[in-house]
C-alpha cells in the first residue's frame, strides 16, 4: 500500500532514505522553477545523501560552464570565486534566478565546508547537465586549448566562426540553418574529434590534468549537442526535447563513468535537481502520447528501477518566481489554487488535518512484484489503463502566467507511478534571486524547514 506521512519537520528526510537505500541515482523534482521550499527541501536531502550515503555529486538543470565554477568553488580551486554569492551571482544567462539565488548559497557554502574534510579525489562535485551554452562552451574551449595545447586552436576558431555570423543569438542560426543546408555540424564534431585523438593517450599516461579535460570535452559535446538541438528546435516537435533529455542523461551517465573510473571513488552516487517534467517517468504522463522521453524514464530503463529514485514536488497554492513571456523580466507571480480534481487539490483537501495544523505531506508509493513488472515494462499507454488513477499535476516553467494556469499547466498523471516518493507543500513561496532588486532582501526563514 501507498503509505502518507505528515512532512512536519526534517526528521521525515529519515524516510527518504531509507526508501533510497542503496540506489546510486536520486532524482529530486521541483512543480516550478521558482520556488523556495522546493530548493530547501532538495538541499536538506542532499546533504543527507551526500554525509550519510556517500554521495558523489551533484548535477542539476543548469549549463555546464556555469555550474564547474560551483564545482571550482566547493573543490577550492585557486582560480576560483571567493564566495559562493560571488560563483552564483556570476551566472548571467536568462533565466537566472534558477541558481543564482539565496537558497542556493546555503547549499553551495556547505559543500565547500564539507570537502575541507575531503580529500583530492574524493571531494563531492558540482556539474550542469543541460545544452543552451553553445558560446558559453565554445569560449571555454578555446580558454582551454590556449593555456594548454594552442595546436587545437585551429579546429577551435574554426568552429567558432561558423557561428560568428549569428552573433550569438541560436534562434537566427535555427532559422538560417532551416532554409540553408550549411550549418556548423561538421565543425563541431571535427573539434571534438581532435580533442578526443589528442588526450586519449595523455589521459591513459596521466599525463594531463583529468578533471581539466573531462571539463573541456564535456563542453565540446554539449556544442555538438546544442548545435543539433537547436537546428532540430526550429521544427517545433518533441525530437528537441528529447534530444535535450537525451544529453542530460548521458551527462549523468559520464559523470558516474567518470567518478567511477577514479581509484578513490567507488560505486559512484548522483542526486540530479530537474523540473518534474524532467524527472517523473514520463510513460506515466501524456508526454508519452507524443513520444517524449526524460531523465527519470531513461535512468530507470538503463540504470534499473532498484538503483533508480524518482521524487517529485507538488504545491496546491503560493507565490512564485517566473515571468510572462521566454526572457522577460522576472517578477513574483501569485499562485491561484490548484485545479480541481488535479492531484494537488486532492492533496490539499483529502489529506487537510487542521486539527494539527499540517498539511504537508511525504508520499511514498508501493513497490511490489507486479509493479516492478509494471516499471520495467516498455509500453507507454499506462495513462488510458482503468486500473490507474488518471489526474493532473501542476506544473509551472519559467514562463507562467496563471490567467491560463487551468488550461496548459498540468500534466495528466498516474502519480505511483511517475514517481517513488511525492513531497506535497501546501503553502510555497518565492524563491530570492541575487539579481532581482524589487525583492525583498531578507534571511531566509531561520525555522525551515524544521517548524519550530
Amino acid at each position: 500500500m501507498n503509505l502518507i506521512y505528515d512532512l512536519d519537520n526534517t526528521d521525515k528526510i529519515d524516510i527518504i532514505l531509507d526508501r533510497i537505500g542503496e540506489a546510486n541515482c536520486v532524482l529530486l523534482g521541483e512543480a516550478s522553477h521558482g520556488t523556495s521550499e522546493f530548493y530547501l527541501w532538495r538541499a536538506e536531502i542532499s546533504k543527507r545523501l551526500i554525509s550519510e550515503k556517500g554521495f558523489s555529486f551533484v548535477a542539476v538543470e543548469g549549463d555546464w560552464p556555469d555550474c564547474y565554477k560551483v564545482n571550482q568553488y566547493i573543490k577550492d580551486n585557486p582560480e576560483s570565486y571567493s564566495t559562493a554569492s560571488q560563483v552564483l551571482f556570476s551566472f548571467n544567462r536568462w533565466p537566472t534566478w534558477m541558481w543564482a539565488n539565496k537558497e542556493m548559497i546555503e547549499l553551495v557554502e556547505w559543500l565547500e565546508d564539507y570537502n575541507k574534510l575531503l580529500t583530492d579525489g574524493t571531494k563531492v562535485g558540482f556539474y550542469g547537465l543541460d545544452l543552451y551554452s553553445l558560446w558559453e562552451s565554445m569560449e571555454e574551449i578555446i580558454r582551454y586549448v590556449k593555456r594548454v595545447d594552442p595546436t587545437l586552436l585551429r579546429n577551435a576558431i574554426r568552429a567558432y566562426n561558423c557561428f560568428e555570423p549569428y552573433n550569438k543569438e541560436v534562434e537566427a542560426y535555427a532559422r538560417a540553418t532551416a532554409f540553408v543546408p550549411k550549418n556548423c555540424e561538421q565543425e563541431v564534431i571535427e573539434l571534438l574529434v581532435a580533442l578526443r585523438n589528442k588526450y586519449s593517450l595523455a589521459i591513459n599516461e596521466k599525463s594531463v590534468n583529468t578533471e581539466d579535460y573531462f571539463n573541456v570535452e564535456q563542453n565540446a559535446i554539449t556544442v555538438v549537442d546544442a548545435e543539433n538541438y537547436y537546428r532540430t528546435m526550429i521544427k517545433g516537435d518533441v525530437n528537441s526535447w528529447n534530444l535535450r533529455d537525451t544529453h542530460m542523461t548521458n551527462t549523468l551517465q559520464r559523470l558516474l563513468n567518470y567518478y567511477g573510473n577514479q581509484s578513490r571513488v567507488q560505486n559512484p552516487k548522483a542526486i540530479i535537481w530537474a523540473h518534474n517534467t524532467h524527472v517523473g517517468d514520463a510513460r506515466f504522463t501524456d508526454m508519452s502520447l507524443s513520444g517524449m522521453t526524460n531523465i527519470g524514464q531513461m535512468m530507470r530503463e538503463r540504470n534499473g528501477i532498484h538503483n533508480t529514485v524518482l521524487v517529485g514536488f507538488s504545491t496546491y497554492e503560493g507565490t512564485v518566481i517566473a515571468a510572462e513571456e521566454w526572457g522577460a523580466k522576472m517578477e513574483i507571480i501569485n499562485v491561484p489554487a490548484a485545479r480541481e480534481g488535479s492531484w494537488d487539490y486532492m492533496l490539499h483537501h483529502e489529506y487537510d488535518d487542521s486539527k494539527k495544523n499540517i498539511k504537508n505531506r511525504l508520499l511514498v508509493f508501493e513497490r511490489n512484484d507486479v509493479v516492478n513488472t509494471i516499471l520495467d515494462s516498455k509500453k507507454d499507454d499506462f495513462l488510458y489503463d482503468e486500473s490507474f488513477e488518471n489526474r493532473g499535476q501542476r506544473a509551472i516553467g519559467v514562463v507562467y502566467n496563471p490567467k491560463y494556469e487551468r488550461f496548459g499547466n498540468y500534466v495528466p498523471t498516474v502519480l505511483p507511478l511517475r514517481y517513488d516518493l511525492l513531497l506535497f507543500i501546501d503553502s510555497t513561496n518565492a524563491l530570492y534571486p541575487l539579481h532581482i532588486k524589487q525583492v525583498k532582501d531578507k534571511d531566509l526563514p531561520d525555522t525551515f524547514p524544521r517548524g519550530e
